[in-house]
């Protein structure tokens, strides 16, 4: 009985310490509130035309200069990667941003209009 009272004891003290742990509580509350602010500009960047074109634009400007162009979606963020160079549009609060990366190295950021060109976009990326 020794074992299971001991074991009994340790599982109420942790009970009490997630009590009185209020920054995990916080931290959740703050992570499902950027969540909820994310969530708009994801959807439209998912369901975009401007997606689905970028997507067909980046293909064909890969085709051009011979390097195949992969192309993800990491969570909410999409991801374009050819020779070293990767594009990713991540939704934020305040719209979606692409950021352009040099090996793990973000070179410059900027605010996409879904509303836009994406052969600019690709233009930028791949030059």
């Amino acid at each position: 009985m020794g074992f299971l009272d001991n074991l009994e004891d340790n599982l109420k003290s942790l009970e009490r310490q997630e009590e009185r742990d209020t920054s995990a509580h916080e931290r959740r509350q703050a992570e499902r509130a950027d969540a909820l602010a994310v969530a708009p500009w994801a959807e439209k960047l998912k369901a975009s035309p401007f997606t689905s074109d970028l997507m067909n634009k980046a293909a064909e400007a890969g085709h051009h200069i011979r390097t195949k162009v992969y192309i993800a979606w990491l969570g909410t963020t999409l991801r374009l990667e050819a020779r070293g160079r990767k594009l990713e549009l991540r939704p934020t609060a305040n719209g979606v941003q692409a950021f352009f990366l040099e090996g793990p190295d973000e070179i410059k950021s900027r605010t996409i209009d879904l509303h836009g060109d994406p052969g600019e976009l690709v233009h930028e990326w791949l030059g």
